[in-house]
């Protein structure tokens, strides 16, 4: 059976305000964060975790990556 993850969206938000504090352009990160989910949706055929949307699984790695500058470097 698959694993069913409850998403708080009090996270997601907050994540998503990091990422778009961290980086100098919204426009920028939010077509990287876009990107990262529509790469992810086609190559990751047997990822376990169905049940979570590929923009909220990018926004996720994406923030946990804040970091590493090559991902908000202009």
């Amino acid at each position: 059976m698959a694993k069913r993850y409850t998403i708080d969206s009090s996270q997601i938000i907050r994540r998503v305000e990091e990422l778009i504090s961290a980086s100098s352009n919204r426009y920028r990160i939010t077509v990287q964060v876009a990107n990262r989910a529509k790469l992810r949706r086609y190559e990751d055929d047997d990822y376990d975790d169905r049940m979570m949307k590929p923009i909220l699984r990018a926004i996720m790695e994406m923030s946990d990556e804040i970091s590493q500058p090559e991902i908000l470097s202009d």
